[in-house]
C-alpha cells in the first residue's frame, strides 16, 4: 500500500525544498539542512553533501 503523506512537508516548502546551495554552488538540489554560519549571524539551508562537510 502506498503511503498517503510521504513528502508532504517537502511539497509545502517553496520550490519543493530545492535551490542553489550557498556553500558548494550546486543548482536544483534539495536544501534541507540548517547549518550555523561561521560569523554566528544565523543559520542557512545547505545540501546533504555540505552538511556532512561541516560536521
Amino acid at each position: 500500500m502506498p503511503k498517503a503523506h510521504r513528502g508532504k512537508t517537502l511539497k509545502a516548502m517553496p520550490s519543493k525544498g530545492r535551490g542553489t546551495c550557498p556553500l558548494c554552488g550546486s543548482t536544483r538540489i534539495k536544501l534541507l539542512y540548517d547549518v550555523t554560519a561561521e560569523d554566528g549571524s544565523g543559520t542557512t539551508k545547505v545540501c546533504k553533501r555540505c552538511k556532512s562537510k561541516k560536521a
